[in-house]
């Protein structure tokens, strides 16, 4: 049996992986390990480690990288890769998956290129605003298999110098819990978590990094905005990234509003079934652009964070906005009720396919030693 580690950091891309984590752990030709980290561990995050627990995968093992007051991403990245390779080495995997764009994956492809392991990378190729766009791309280099959502991705891991016969195109796997037919029901959800609201809109807003030096001003922007719109708002805390501290200082101020209720963080499943019965989204989160439009969710995209990541005119569904007050409250008007699913990143198949790659006795023969394939200018 080969051994696969997947390594997770944060709620999201626990979301993203679960799917294959299960068809690995129940496969009687894989051997799942799962390695636990970040903000998983995190009590103020709402140490969603236990969701991981809860699904009863044979080999967890938990390390934490940092803790909740620190964020200096330089050192937590440092850290990642010293604890992962001591486990690494502890088991020897085959295979090492991660997810994306955070600082743990590229810890994940470092700790696999350098210890010649093989790394499987699920979603590159895609664009990410801030520092994580440029993780994402890095993580593809110190990786040997690409598990890519759509063809323009693939194409993008291509212009990167991969081997096309690396590339798998499986879609996004979150996709396949999207639509099945295993989520709560709304009513449970709201239950759960003493939610009353008859109709609400999510609200998540995440630090950029690279535009640090106006956070502060545009989140207190963007709760002006949601305050004076008088709706009402399921909000959820943001990722662990620098300046996460400012966000949070200032969603105090929603203490005590009756239109707001603030999570540090929401179970995956329960989250989709709340978003895939809001009014709409908003903010800068990749699930307004990537898991909204699949269900044809309307989402108001606020600044830079997301851009390049869709086509305006194509995402019907996505609306791009300035962190303006007065645009913020304008947009809101314009949101198209109308629903336009999305089949952009795949149609629910994405953990079959993952599974026919792993099962194809030709990835396994791809070697380690890596080499630039220059594009036809060579020619």
């Amino acid at each position: 049996m080969k051994k696969i580690v997947f390594l997770t950091g944060t709620r999201a891309d626990f979301g993203k992986l679960k799917s294959l984590m299960k068809a690995v752990d129940t496969s009687k030709d894989f051997e799942c390990f799962i390695f636990v980290t970040g903000m998983h561990l995190m009590d103020e995050y709402g140490s969603t480690y236990i969701e991981i627990e809860k699904e009863k995968f044979k080999n967890i093992y938990k390390a934490s990288n940092q803790s909740y007051k620190e964020n200096d991403m330089l050192k937590t990245l440092s850290k990642t890769i010293q604890i992962f390779r001591d486990y690494v080495k502890s088991i020897n995997p085959d295979l090492i998956v991660v997810h994306g764009d955070r600082l743990e994956a590229l810890a994940g492809a470092i700790v696999g290129s350098f210890l010649n392991i093989k790394v499987a990378h699920v979603e590159g190729g895609e664009i990410s605003g801030t520092i994580d766009e440029t993780i994402r791309h890095v993580v593809t280099k110190f990786s040997h298999l690409h598990l890519v959502a759509n063809e323009e991705a693939k194409k993008r891991v291509i212009q990167l110098g991969e081997k096309e016969e690396s590339i798998q195109i499986i879609g996004s796997p979150d996709i396949d819990v999207m639509l099945s037919n295993q989520l709560p029901s709304l009513e449970d959800v709201k239950k759960s978590y003493d939610i009353s609201f008859k109709k609400y809109s999510i609200f998540i807003f995440h630090p950029v990094t690279t535009e640090i030096y106006r956070l502060k001003q545009d989140i207190q922007t963007v709760l002006d905005a949601l305050i004076k719109s008088k709706k009402n708002y399921i909000v959820i805390f943001p990722n662990n990234d620098s300046g996460t501290e400012i966000i949070q200082q200032e969603l105090e101020r929603l203490a005590g509003n009756h239109h707001f209720k603030v999570f540090p963080s929401i179970r995956f499943e329960r989250f989709l079934t709340l978003l895939k019965n809001c009014d709409f989204m908003i903010g800068n989160s990749s699930a307004g652009v990537r898991e909204a439009p699949i269900y044809g969710v309307p989402s108001i995209d606020l600044g830079t964070r997301q851009s390049g990541r869709y086509h305006s005119d194509k995402d019907k569904s996505i609306i791009p906005c300035d962190i303006e007050e007065t645009a913020i409250l304008e947009n809101m008007k314009k949101i198209d009720q109308y629903r336009y699913p999305s089949q952009v990143f795949g149609k629910g198949n994405s953990t079959q396919k993952f599974m026919d790659f792993l099962e194809n006795p030709k990835i396994w023969e791809i070697p380690i030693q890596k080499q630039f394939q220059d594009l036809d200018w060579r020619k």
